[in-house]
């Protein structure tokens, strides 16, 4: 599967964070999710319908946003099953770049599910 539809640093804010503290606040993340499809037949046809709604993927990553988490991994593989589940990509990456820690720029997980 050579094509690939990327949604680039969608900003997140969730409550996160292994610490009590950490999750007293919302945290803003940044999440980059890329779905392999093929895209043949939409291109050739101009339809949509043969092809992936990027502002639907989108809206139902938001809506993951009000449930509270301990760890990125976590919020990562609810991402990759409700797009695999929703829309039907032959694989799903995930990643999701938190800022955190002190002295470092972001803290950042890469999944990939088929």
């Amino acid at each position: 599967m050579n094509d690939v539809l990327e949604i680039s640093d969608l900003e997140f804010t969730t409550r996160i964070g292994v610490p009590d503290d950490e999750r007293n606040t919302e945290q803003k993340l940044l999440i980059t999710v890329k779905l392999f499809l093929d895209t043949r037949a939409a291109g050739a046809n101009d339809d949509m319908n043969e092809t992936i709604d990027y502002e639907a993927v989108v809206n139902s990553i938001l809506e993951l946003r009000s449930n509270e988490r301990k760890l990125i991994e976590t919020l990562a593989d609810d991402i990759a099953k409700t797009v695999l589940e929703q829309f039907k990509p032959a694989i799903v990456e995930v990643t999701i770049k938190k800022f955190v820690l002190p002295n470092t720029k972001e803290i950042s997980l890469t999944i990939t599910r088929p």
